[in-house]
């Protein structure tokens, strides 16, 4: 009985554990472990790629209104940080890679978008608003918004360009 009850109390404790570090995720602070990321367009972003830069980014969707406001904005830093510290990594929550895809040819997007997986929550958690938006650098989430930023406040995120650990 003494062995049921260790093994009842150490099932609680790793159940438990996983579940604060669930309600962690994503907040600042909290760590990302980065994987590779399989991009749509068929590329592979590397875990050390991933921790070599800030990286921003942001969890949306191709039928969210405020995602298609913010969007541009997000591009025009893409487009200006990319080769100055900044890495842009948007993950999808569309059901289709096919809906994303021809959301991203329309617009004309260029910034690194994957679908949302496993990993993904692991890293942020459940996305709980659209869009939302983090900066992890270092491998440690710095920077949290959640719901529609404005122009200036994407243009601001430039400032993590310098807090790469490696450039």
């Amino acid at each position: 009985m003494p062995n049921r009850l260790a093994l009842l109390f150490a099932s609680v404790l790793v159940m438990f554990s996983t579940v604060v570090h669930a309600q962690n995720a994503g907040e600042t602070d909290s760590l990302v472990n980065w994987r590779d990321v399989i991009l749509l367009d068929g590329r592979t972003l590397t875990a050390g790629e991933l921790n070599n830069k800030a990286v921003v980014v942001q969890i949306w969707a191709s039928w969210c209104p405020f995602c298609a406001t913010q969007n541009p904005h997000v591009q025009k830093l893409h487009e200006a940080y990319r080769d100055r510290g900044i890495t842009v990594l948007a993950f999808s929550i569309d059901q289709t890679e096919r809906a994303a895809r021809d959301y991203l040819e329309k617009k004309g997007y260029t910034f690194n978008v994957a679908m949302r997986s496993a990993d993904v929550d692991r890293w942020f958690g459940r996305n709980r608003t659209l869009p939302e938006t983090y900066v992890v650098a270092g491998g440690k989430v710095v920077f949290v918004h959640r719901g529609e930023m404005f122009p200036e406040d994407i243009a601001a995120l430039s400032r993590f360009a310098s807090r790469s650990s490696k450039q």
